[in-house]
């Protein structure tokens, strides 16, 4: 492995260096071969399953002593179900069909020229993580499995569970005759060696963060490689006239209580003026312990809603809180969520078919939904198998981005002798 004597941009590049030249060894191997190997790196976790939980058991009372919380040492922690889950992952991505080679579309030009657009992997990815060791077998076998060399830099809570996992993955690999520098860990947890990644225009092809708010900002704001994420996922449901109200009760809840510290989660209820159960919607959510911030028009509904500043509206809480607004019309919503949504998920519970699609087709988020709750924002959920994360961009791809996201493609222009006159 690098040493870490060498300075931040010297360090990215000769690991750059590696990585780009091991996938392109790795594209010269055909999809079964890639596929059994990362058969053989979740092979090699079960394997490793002593020393991987041991390095975990340090990282846990490193945490500890440094006073993190219940739920972020729940996060960080593996035990020999959770660990067996992450090979199980690992053999669930290698089982997914690669989209690398796939034509896109085929033409044949009225000179007889042949032209396919292909599916191709992007490079060298940058993945930059928080706490959750998982990520480092996740990301390295999404990457892999689309034909990509990954350059993994983890946070400094999992660091020992991360060497863990990332030393059986190369070892399972190797074994299946992939070079090793195909998955690297970043060797330090210098912050500088973050931001070596994110100048490393040329050498990295693309940054994907995965963390708080905190670190995907920092990665946006000074990256000058493309980056896929998403900042905030301030998550809209609106209730429409024409909703029906069984429908509109348990998808609020579920979608804002489910699961409230996910990307997906309800994060503004909007209601419109003329739905008949306002007062029942709000209420279902106050007794599962939510706590409601409204307009003056929603706390006339209810007396426990408290009145909304104009921050919560641009608030991604994930927690048990909501903002709730009442709407005049499906305009009015469309606008609000215009002013005040991050471009992740928004969805509308009607049974107006006209208004359903007007919702679907002009608001410009990622992933829009019809009568169902947010919460099914999820690459897993999607069919995709796994995810390495939700892009909210409208370049490249959009919404949870797996195996096909993680591609992109170029022109093959068949002749037989066409010379341009």
């Amino acid at each position: 492995m690098t040493t870490t004597t060498k300075d931040p941009e010297t360090l990215v590049a000769d690991l750059a260096l590696a990585g780009r030249a091991a996938q392109a060894e790795l594209a010269r191997m055909d999809d079964d071969a890639r596929a059994a190997a990362l058969h053989a790196a979740a092979a090699a976790i079960r394997e490793d399953e002593a020393e991987i939980l041991a390095a975990n058991a340090r990282d846990l009372a490193a945490g500890e002593q440094a006073g993190l919380s219940p739920a972020m040492l729940d996060r960080l922690k593996l035990d020999a179900a959770r660990l067996a889950g992450v090979a199980d992952a690992v053999d669930a991505v290698a089982d997914l069909p690669s989209p690398v080679g796939e034509v896109i579309s085929r033409t044949e030009r009225p000179n007889g020229l042949v032209l396919e657009r292909v599916r191709i992997p992007i490079g060298l990815i940058g993945i930059i993580y928080e706490s959750r060791p998982n990520v480092t077998a996740d990301a390295a076998a999404l990457c892999l499995r689309s034909g990509n060399a990954a350059l993994l830099r983890g946070g400094s809570e999992a660091v020992h569970s991360n060497r863990a996992i990332a030393a059986a993955l190369a070892r399972g690999l190797e074994s299946a005759g992939v070079p090793a520098a195909a998955i690297q860990l970043m060797p330090t947890q210098d912050r500088a060696a973050v931001g070596a990644m994110l100048k490393a225009a040329g050498m990295i092809d693309m940054i994907v963060p995965r963390g708080g708010k905190g670190l995907v900002a920092r990665v946006q704001a000074d990256a000058r490689v493309p980056v896929l994420a998403h900042l905030d996922g301030l998550c809209h449901t609106y209730v429409h006239s024409a909703a029906d109200p069984a429908k509109a009760r348990a998808l609020a809840v579920n979608a804002k209580m489910r699961r409230t510290g996910i990307c997906g989660a309800m994060e503004t209820l909007l209601i419109d003026a003329d739905f008949a159960d306002a007062a029942g919607v709000v209420s279902d959510l106050l007794e599962t312990g939510c706590e409601l911030r409204g307009d003056a028009r929603a706390q006339q509904l209810d007396p426990r809603i408290k009145p909304a500043s104009a921050e919560d509206w641009d608030t991604e809480y994930l927690d048990a809180i909501l903002s709730v607004a009442i709407v005049d019309d499906l305009d009015a919503a469309i606008d609000h969520i215009a002013a005040h949504g991050s471009h992740h998920t928004d969805a509308i519970v009607t049974e107006d078919t006209a208004a359903a699609e007007r919702f679907l087709n002009e608001v410009d988020s990622a992933i829009v939904m019809l009568n169902a709750s947010t919460q099914y924002a999820d690459g897993g959920e999607f069919g995709l198998g796994a995810e390495i994360g939700i892009a909210t961009g409208r370049l490249h791809a959009r919404g949870p981005v797996a195996l096909e996201g993680l591609t992109t493609y170029k022109w093959l222009v068949r002749g037989t002798g066409q010379a341009r006159p």
